[in-house]
């Protein structure tokens, strides 16, 4: 099993003059941090305009900065928006990215799901899909040697040789976004690696694992001449303590993220409100308040605990054949230290009996041999992507626009 780090490097409101310098450096350092200790990747997001959830427009920029204090852990865009990006601009940027980091980028894709994203770079929620795929297919020709051209509906790009090229041949791995669960079973059917922006229970995981890995073994359609990915992650809520309470207590701002999604998923293509009109940080309090036992049961059902608890709920995962954990650590309000802390004793005291895994390692290599034939599994009752968080957050309109 494969442990990752996620960031959407969050600011819940309110904020004070270097919020955000502290914010950037706090998360530098605890890539360095998780680089020493031995995890495997660090996801960092691209968003635009979403005050408090996050803060995180330029990931390439970021991942530039961690790729020169760090060696060994692996870079990963979670994700480009290829919506809201030129195609050479993605291609260059992910191969500068990866000549820089000395081949340490993973290349993960997505759309962006909201209007408040996409409007002002003059995309919608109806052609999203297809403006991703086209890019798809503009992009890849680019990592090659020699020139390219595309013309389609959305790009219309004359030959050009986009330069620099990658280190890694014939492209660093890809992973698609998987922000809705049904998106598992089109990762895997394009062949990209899923990145499961969600919660769920082993349960549900193990059915969304089958129905990643029948769909890239039976049903694989390609959307352009690229080296499939067949890896699926998925994001679960972290801290480490050395006792569960105190994991609990440290990790009381987990949830925001979940929350921040579910505040206004119901909006009408999922609309943001206008700027400085909710403080989303004072919404998620008071939703606590009148949701204790909604918010207790959503920390019990992450990696929250201590280290003999959360080996215990890693085991359940390891049985659905996960390929790798994201650890949610900056969330809400965590403290760096507290951050930090949960990296150091995680990595000593649980990391090490899962990192080496053959029978994982042997299922999957027979999975994709077609010598292990998967069940093919009913995920109509898996398609919560709020996990424990299933409970309406979302205010009334009037709540909205009296903010």
């Amino acid at each position: 099993m494969k442990f990752g780090i996620f960031y959407e490097l969050q600011l819940p409101r309110p904020w004070q003059a270097g919020d955000e310098l502290k914010l950037y450096q706090d998360a530098l350092t605890q890539l360095e941090t998780a680089d020493r200790l031995g995890y495997d990747y660090a996801w960092v997001v691209e968003h635009h305009f979403l005050e408090e959830y996050s803060h995180s427009p330029s990931p390439e920029s970021f991942l530039a900065a961690a790729s020169q204090r760090t060696k060994n852990i692996r870079l990963g865009h979670g994700i480009f928006q290829l919506t809201t990006n030129h195609p050479a601009r993605v291609a260059e940027r992910v191969a500068v990215l990866d000549l820089l980091s000395q081949g340490r980028v993973e290349f993960g894709m997505g759309e962006s799901a909201s209007i408040t994203e996409l409007t002002p770079f003059g995309r919608d929620m109806e052609t999203k899909k297809e403006v991703f795929e086209e890019a798809v297919r503009a992009i890849f020709p680019m990592f090659k040697q020699g020139g390219s051209e595309h013309h389609g509906k959305y790009f219309d790009i004359p030959l050009r040789n986009v330069v620099p090229k990658p280190v890694q041949k014939p492209h660093p791995p890809l992973w698609m976004a998987c922000s809705q669960l049904p998106t598992i079973e089109r990762a895997g059917r394009n062949g990209f690696g899923a990145l499961g922006f969600q919660f769920v229970s082993a349960d549900a995981a193990h059915a969304w694992v089958h129905a990643y890995y029948n769909a890239i073994t039976k049903r694989l359609k390609k959307l352009a001449d690229y080296q499939i990915n067949p890896n699926m992650a998925l994001v679960s809520f972290f801290m480490c303590a050395k006792t569960d309470e105190e994991a609990r207590a440290r990790a009381d701002g987990a949830t925001f993220f979940q929350f921040a999604l579910r505040f206004y998923g119901a909006s009408q293509n999922r609309q943001r409100p206008a700027p400085g009109t909710v403080n989303m940080w004072d919404e998620y309090n008071k939703w606590k308040r009148e949701n204790p036992q909604a918010q207790e049961a959503a920390l019990r059902g992450g990696l929250i605990g201590s280290p003999e608890t959360i080996a215990k709920k890693l085991r359940r995962f390891r049985t659905s054949h996960i390929d790798q954990v994201i650890l949610l650590n900056q969330a809400g309000k965590n403290s760096h230290e507290h951050i930090c802390d949960s990296l150091e004793l995680f990595a000593k005291e649980v990391m090490p009996d899962f990192k080496t895994d053959p029978e994982h390692d042997s299922w999957k290599a027979g999975v994709m041999s077609g010598a292990i034939k998967l069940e093919e599994i009913d995920t109509e009752a898996f398609t919560d992507r709020y996990g424990k968080l299933a409970v309406n957050v979302t205010p009334k309109p009037s709540v909205a626009a009296a903010e």
